[in-house]
C-alpha cells in the first residue's frame, strides 16, 4: 500500500532531473582539462586575509595551468574565481540553489546551477587534480572529510588534499591525533597522511603539479593499484 504522501509521478521526474544535471555537468567538464577544486566560506569579506589567500592561491593555480573550480558563490568561492580569471584560467562555478538564494560570483567563465547537493559533489570530485581546502564552516568540512573518507576506502583515485592555513586547521589536527588516532584508535597513522597542512600558495600549487607529474590524475574512476596520496 502506498504511504501516504508517496508520489511516485513526482519520484520519476525528479530521477530525470538527476541525471540531467549529472548529463550537463560532464559535458561542460570534460573539455576544461586538469583542474583543482578549491573550497572556503562564502562568509568571508574581501578584507579577510583567508580572501586575499584564497585569490593568491588560485592564480598559483591557473598559472600552473589548471583551471579552478568552486561553489560559484562569494567570499572564498569568489576570490578563488577571481584570482583564475586574473590569472587568465578557467573559472569554474558549480552553484547550488538555496532556500536562501546564493549568488553567483561575476568571475565564472563557466557556470552551472546544481539543485542537488550530491550532483554537484560528483563534479567537484570527478575532474580535480587536487582539492585546497580554505578556512569555511560546514560545507567546507564535509568536502574535506568526503574527500578523506572516498580516498581512505579507495572508493576514489588518490590526489592530494590540501588545508590551507595552519593558525586555522591546527586545533582539528591536534583533536584528530588525540582522540581520533591515539585516544579511541578510530583511525590509522597513515590516514592523517592523506592530506597536508601549507600556509604558501606556492607550496600548494608545487604539491599538486608534482602529483600530476609523478602519478597522473585523481578522480572518480580507481585505477588499479592506485595508493592514497602520502605527501
Amino acid at each position: 500500500m502506498m504511504d501516504m504522501g508517496e508520489n511516485p509521478v513526482k519520484d520519476l521526474w525528479r530521477i530525470f532531473r538527476i541525471m540531467a544535471e549529472f548529463v550537463e555537468g560532464f559535458d561542460e567538464l570534460s573539455t576544461i582539462g586538469p583542474a583543482v577544486s578549491i573550497f572556503g566560506s562564502a562568509r568571508t569579506c574581501k578584507n579577510n586575509e583567508h580572501y586575499g589567500l584564497a585569490e593568491e592561491t588560485a592564480r598559483e593555480v591557473a598559472k600552473a595551468g589548471f583551471a579552478v573550480i568552486t561553489g560559484g558563490g562569494g567570499g572564498i568561492m569568489e576570490a578563488a574565481n577571481k584570482g583564475a580569471a586574473k590569472a587568465g584560467g578557467k573559472s569554474v562555478g558549480l552553484n547550488i540553489d538555496l532556500p536562501i538564494e546564493q549568488t553567483p560570483n561575476e568571475y565564472q567563465d563557466i557556470s552551472l546551477h546544481f539543485r542537488y547537493f550530491f550532483c554537484r559533489k560528483v563534479m567537484f570530485l570527478k575532474y580535480a587534480h587536487g582539492f585546497i581546502v580554505l578556512p569555511g564552516g560546514w560545507g567546507t568540512m564535509d568536502e574535506f572529510f568526503e574527500s578523506l573518507t572516498l580516498i581512505q576506502t579507495l572508493k576514489q583515485a588518490s590526489f592530494p588534499v590540501i588545508l590551507m592555513g595552519s593558525d586555522y586547521w591546527g586545533g582539528l589536527i591536534d583533536w584528530m591525533r588525540s582522540k581520533m588516532l591515539k585516544e579511541y584508535e578510530y583511525i590509522s597513522e597513515e590516514d592523517l597522511d592523506i592530506f597536508k597542512v601549507v600556509d604558501e600558495p606556492k607550496e600548494a600549487v608545487k604539491i599538486i603539479v608534482g602529483f600530476r607529474k609523478a602519478k597522473g590524475r585523481g578522480g572518480l574512476d580507481l585505477p588499479s593499484g592506485m595508493t592514497t596520496f602520502r605527501g
